[in-house]
């Protein structure tokens, strides 16, 4: 068809095309469910030879002009009257693979991960040459890695809770002295003066050497495990700036955690180890490079962030079961044993240096913290008659632990729009969040009332100094503060003093309502701030004095003590905030060494989360929502069933031939930011346009820097193998990629040609393009894809119709292609027809 409607389509401005395709339809009788045209060089069309197009008349068509329904068959006439599903000016939109989410406080381009094997002839006969030397170099290597990450993470595990009991000793030891001098003012000064100092420094050193060390770090490494490739997450500036600036936040008093950027250290560690040395510090060992690929690196990660778990919490088991339950999207038994021989690395290393601090050998403060001693081991019995207390107790902590991620995110939410003002509005931020948690937690105190010292206490009172369960404060002698001795102390001590058994009498009603509603607020409005904080000891800390005000209500005619109502009310906040039941379980269980409580703690997380998930979804899953974070969930929406990947495939495809020309492919790869280009043969390669199979922007990349050029089309032999290694196309240094801006190429060389067929992956995943959006998803999350090319239902087109990628399954992408996408009152995402 060279003529339509009078007008030569060669003669269209390529820029109008898709604009012209109404009138084009205007002229067309539209007699049959679809049309077939066969357009000849059309450049605008982005190829060579002959472009098919195969124009759906209900999907293609945006409508029929008046008196044109009555040409069209009747059974597309009721379909034809709706509006569109596939709008043809989407389907001329460039659909690039990269996003834009917030990494830190910075706005940043956002890729995927390939973690999909390679079948290429190239890579086979590399495979082939593989001996028993080199398959047991690949084994002893990784197994080594997951050795030092243990050992690695569990030393910077100890050295961060040995920092940061020291500097909050020093700070808490200075300002009590002064109150014992009865010099009130000058012990707030010194108090409120140490905590913003703190503060300054963590959030000034976040904001200017590494703002993706902000935060706990756990959405962007779940992302990371997830397929998503964010920058500089796991740089070894991400990682000294993680350590250094949750010291600093820990013991700047700000109710916040070292758990999770525990998480992200371990990850950035293993990580950093797993990139496969560095040319840079000239670490190119040949020993070192056997793991450059994204599939092994996301094991080490893996484990990695297990050994985080577990450094922070001295938790082994509950470390493997939270990468299981929460971190990773794929899993596997071989995984499982690395994991856990990491954490047992762990285990082990911090059980060494403990021993040291409890002889007294790591200074004046080296024996707190939570990794540093076991918070109850009494032998408790219960009766049914127990059982409907904690029933409530769970239920009440999942409607708080919503409440909670409802607040935390309204929290997040304002804070992005300050921190995109610039780094002085971060800072003063983090410095007024810092001066209002010194006011309320040296001021609150102030009403409680003393209380008399019991004559059977265990320890001292009042507590003169830093660690304690009777601060002295502003209370004569003889006398402690109850609430002081929560306020006026560090996290780990606070949980220590809740959990604690035989201390029923201890505290008054009212000042633990007065802990649980400062630590609820204080929790949300401290994370947001520009430096490395967590929520997990947070959130425990504000769930046991939940537990404990709510033993002090029931518990009288109860078996259960106040300090285990305490460990049910952690686990009651924690299930309702981050909907985890099995590794939450094993971590309380390991903390408080007690089996006795297993059965209780089990029924209090499945009530908690149950409850929590009406309302909303866990506190990771809305952070990585607000940055924008493209995190595939392993559910599919109920709208996925209703549409087809066809549906949502965008165009224009970028196609290359078997044997191409260098320009086109380096005119490609400079105007589009896609990362994998399908490769066609056409005669007289094939005798019908055949799909050969996917090659991605790196090798291709590789082999413009390598110029493998011929001067004619014709096929490359095996001898040109010996001009690669396999180390050629491996994935790079983390934050290092070759360019195609850095490949300089002559006019000589751009009009010669290059055989793609060596190294294109021949077994790409393929759909038809009728398969549901939800079917897609399933098998794109759970093969770890990053391109699924999408073939056509039917002959006589070109043999690849699209190609998925991440960004076609959000509900950003889809709800822009279908306006009709709405949420039902069950808070799910449908499609809704008339």
């Amino acid at each position: 068809m060279k003529r339509v409607c009078g007008e030569s389509l060669s003669a269209l401005p390529h820029v109008l095309f898709a604009a012209n395709l109404d009138v084009l339809a205007n002229c067309l009788s539209f007699t049959a469910p679809y049309l077939l045209l066969q357009f000849s060089d059309c450049p605008f069309l982005g190829g060579n030879g002959c472009f098919s197009l195969l124009l759906y008349g209900h999907m293609m068509l945006p409508a029929l002009p008046n008196g044109m329904e009555s040409v069209a068959d009747e059974e597309f006439s009721e379909v034809l009257r709706e509006p569109l599903l596939l709008l043809q000016d989407q389907r001329s939109r460039s659909n690039t693979t990269s996003q834009v989410a917030i990494v830190g406080s910075d706005l940043c381009p956002i890729e995927s991960l390939d973690y999909e094997i390679i079948e290429n002839d190239f890579f086979k006969q590399d495979w082939r040459t593989m001996g028993t030397v080199d398959i047991f170099q690949y084994i002893f290597i990784k197994w080594t890695l997951c050795f030092l990450i243990g050992v690695i993470v569990s030393l910077l595990g100890f050295l961060n809770n040995l920092a940061i009991e020291n500097i909050a000793g020093v700070k808490f030891v200075i300002t009590s002295n002064m109150m014992l001098a009865r010099k009130f003012v000058v012990a707030f000064i010194v108090f409120a003066s140490s905590n913003l100092g703190l503060t300054f420094l963590s959030s000034l050193v976040t904001a200017l050497i590494a703002p993706e060390a902000a935060g706990s770090g756990i959405p962007e490494v779940k992302a990371y495990l997830n397929g998503v490739d964010a920058p500089a997450i796991f740089s070894f500036r991400t990682l000294v700036v993680k350590i250094v600036g949750s010291i600093l936040a820990v013991s700047s008093s700000l109710n916040v955690g070292k758990a999770g950027p525990m998480v992200h250290t371990g990850a950035c560690v293993a990580a950093i180890m797993g990139q496969g040395g560095s040319k840079k510090f000239g670490l190119t060992c040949k020993w070192l490079q056997v793991l450059k690929n994204d599939r092994d690196r996301r094991d080490l990660v893996t484990c990695g962030s297990a050994a985080g778990i577990a450094a922070a919490f001295r938790a082994p088991v509950g470390g493997v079961l939270f990468a299981l339950e929460e971190m990773a999207s794929w899993w596997r038994s071989a995984l499982l044993w690395r994991a856990f021989f990491t954490t047992a690395v762990v285990a082990i290393v911090l059980r060494g240096l403990i021993d040291v601090c409890l002889r007294g050998e790591c200074g004046l403060f080296g024996k707190g913290g939570l990794i540093m001693y076991d918070v109850t081991s009494a032998n408790i019995s219960y009766h049914l008659r127990d059982v409907p207390a904690v029933l409530l107790l769970a239920v009440i902590g999942g409607l708080l632990g919503s409440i909670y991620n409802l607040l935390l995110n309204k929290v997040l939410q304002i804070y992005n729009m300050i921190n995109t003002k610039g780094i002085a509005y971060r800072i003063i931020l983090a410095c007024f969040i810092s001066i209002s948690t010194s006011c309320l937690l040296f001021g609150l105190p102030w009403i409680a009332s003393c209380r008399l010292c019991p004559s059977d206490a265990s320890e001292p009172c009042p507590t003169i100094g830093r660690s304690g369960n009777y601060k002295k404060f502003q209370c004569p002698p003889g006398y402690y503060n109850d609430l002081a001795s929560l306020f006026f102390n560090t996290n780990d001590d606070a949980i220590k003093n809740l959990f604690s058994k035989g201390t029923d009498t201890e505290f008054h009603h009212s000042s633990m309502l007065i802990f649980f509603t400062t630590c609820f607020f204080l929790s949300t409005f401290s994370y947001g701030i520009v430096a490395p904080t967590g929520l997990f000891v947070p959130v425990i800390v504000t769930g046991a004095a939940y537990g404990r005000f709510v033993g002090m209500c029931v518990g009288s005619n109860l078996n259960l003590n106040h300090g285990l109502f305490a460990v049910l009310g952690s686990a009651s906040l924690l299930g309702g905030s981050m909907r985890m039941t099995v590794s939450l379980c094993v971590i309380i269980l390991e903390l408080t060494d007690n089996l006795l409580l297993l059965p209780l703690i089990m029924l209090v997380l499945l009530i908690s989360k149950t409850v929590g998930d009406v309302f909303d979804a866990n506190i990771y899953d809305i952070i990585m929502t607000l940055k924008g974070l493209p995190y595939l969930k392993p559910h599919a929406e109920p709208y996925m069933r209703q549409l087809t990947v066809g549906d949502v495939v965008t165009g224009p495809l970028q196609i290359f031939h078997g044997i191409e020309k260098v320009g086109n492919i380096v005119h490609v790869l400079r105007t589009t930011g896609h990362n994998g280009f399908p490769v066609v043969d056409e005669p007289p390669l094939s005798l019908s346009p055949l799909l050969y199979g996917l090659i991605l922007r790196s090798h291709l990349v590789t082999l413009l820097r390598k110029k493998l050029f011929f001067k004619t089309p014709t096929p490359v032999g095996l001898d040109a193998f010996l001009q690669f290694s396999a180390d050629d196309f491996t994935t790079k240094d983390l934050g290092h990629c070759d360019q195609i801006d850095d490949i300089e190429l002559s006019e000589e060389e751009m009009e010669m040609f290059v055989d793609l067929h060596p190294f294109t992956n021949t077994s790409p995943y393929t759909v038809v393009e009728t398969m549901s959006l939800a079917k897609a998803l399933i098998l794109f999350r759970e093969v770890g894809l990053r391109h699924l090319l999408v073939i056509p239902k039917v002959s006589g087109r070109l043999p690849v119709v699209g190609i998925l990628t991440r960004h076609d399954f959000m509900l950003e992408h889809v709800q822009n292609l279908h306006p009709r996408l709405s949420r039902n009152r069950w808070r799910r995402w449908r499609l809704q027809f008339s």
